[in-house]
């Protein structure tokens, strides 16, 4: 059973791959952000891309998110550019 809203095909994308992608663009002086980022896909805040991004995409989307202390505000912009028909 699938969460409401989501689909087989978001299901699919291996949420390990994605985050070992963004663990690359968040430097570690900045690991409150990265811890940020996977607590919210934990919680279901944030969710995988519907569709692959790529390396740039994801790179200005992290970069965006690093800019602010994480904050609700913030996960909710970066949930908006990873999955741009998000709720958030």
């Amino acid at each position: 059973m699938l969460p409401a809203g989501r689909t087989t095909e978001e299901e699919s994308l291996p949420l390990s791959a994605l985050l070992a992608r963004i663990r690359r663009l968040v430097p570690r002086s900045d690991d409150q952000h990265y811890d940020e980022i996977v607590r919210s896909f934990g919680v279901g805040t944030l969710h995988p891309p519907p569709t692959p991004m790529s390396d740039g995409e994801l790179a200005r989307a992290i970069a965006e998110f690093l800019k602010e202390q994480p904050s609700s505000e913030s996960v909710a912009t970066l949930g908006r550019r990873l999955d741009p028909s998000s709720p958030l």
